[in-house]
């Protein structure tokens, strides 16, 4: 079933009014942003270590998914009628992501943090990290895209960042390759955090396990390689027709927010398929994460790229 036209109206109201109040995609309190990295000295800096909340809104993005699935917002009809109503007062609603699932996330960050250091890698922390805008881009909203990419270039700038280092492949996706579409002046390096970690310097805390690639990752960034490098310590299995580099199939993340139960469906068939090499499966993209650990339970463990490396 097509999204309603309806319902995708009233989602880029409620984005754009959460991007306004909160700074965030949803109406989430932005310091769930901040939580992981209490303790921890930030500061200005050139080169900075850049989450987009992307981790920490995975969580709420997932409880949001649940509420609009039940509404029928995919469908036509007095649902979606029903559901555009549901969504101007779920706008108005401070949505907080599970604790356990929050803390887990928080977690991942600090090992990426950690992966970093220990590796010498020198870098910053910004006090107010703005959104990428990522989810607006992937909805096809992109004049709203267009112009807040600008507000956070603008940020950017104000803060002296001249490079950003990414924790996940939307936010990478859309700073490297989208934003110099709208900002022909945008001069801000974009390296990922898994392109300086030292292979060669890695441990991995698992065995035998299948890795499920990013589309982003596999397809467009062409990082594929490099995943393999970092964890083939560990000994991955592999099966061309699920984990090659054309053939592995999408966590159906993405378009969850407008196609629910198909995006359900998607995963499962994933999580099916990737349980036949190993019950254990590696992701490195927070909407992976959700999107197979919802599907998986009790079938597979997903385990995030940064909870297996160690230095």
């Amino acid at each position: 079933m097509e999204p309603s036209p309806r319902w995708i109206a009233a989602l880029r109201d409620l984005v754009l009014s959460s991007l306004r109040e909160y700074g965030l995609p949803l109406p989430l309190d932005k310091g769930v942003c901040s939580e992981w990295r209490r303790g921890l000295p930030s500061g200005p800096s050139r080169r900075v270590l850049y989450t987009s909340c992307m981790y920490q809104l995975a969580p709420a993005i997932s409880r949001a998914v649940g509420a609009i699935e039940r509404a029928g917002a995919a469908g036509g009809g007095l649902r979606a009628a029903l559901a555009s109503i549901g969504a101007k007062i779920f706008g108005r609603l401070v949505v907080r992501p599970d604790e356990r699932e929050l803390e887990r996330t928080g977690a991942i960050l600090r090992s990426i943090y950690s992966l970093l250091r220990r590796g010498g890698v020198e870098f910053g922390l910004l006090d107010d990290e703005p959104y990428s805008g990522a989810l607006l881009y992937e909805l096809g909203f992109v004049d709203d895209f267009a112009r807040h990419a600008r507000e956070v270039y603008a940020h950017f700038k104000r803060a002296g960042v001249r490079e950003v280092i990414t924790v996940d492949p939307h936010t990478h996706y859309v700073l490297e390759r989208v934003y110099p579409q709208f900002i022909p002046e945008f001069d801000i390096k974009v390296v990922s955090y898994i392109d300086l970690i030292d292979p060669a310097a890695v441990k991995v805390r698992a065995r035998h396990f299948v890795i499920h690639d990013s589309c982003l990752y596999a397809r467009f960034l062409d990082r594929h390689a490099r995943v393999r490098e970092l964890l083939a310590s560990g000994d991955p299995v592999e099966d061309p027709l699920v984990t090659g580099r054309e053939s592995s199939g999408c966590c159906g993340g993405p378009i969850e927010s407008v196609a629910p139960a198909l995006s359900a469906k998607i995963a499962r068939e994933r999580v099916e398929r990737l349980s036949r090499l190993s019950r254990t499966v590696v992701v490195m993209c927070p909407i992976c994460l959700a999107s197979l650990g919802r599907a998986g339970s009790g079938l597979v463990e997903v385990r995030d790229l940064s909870e297996l490396l160690e230095l």
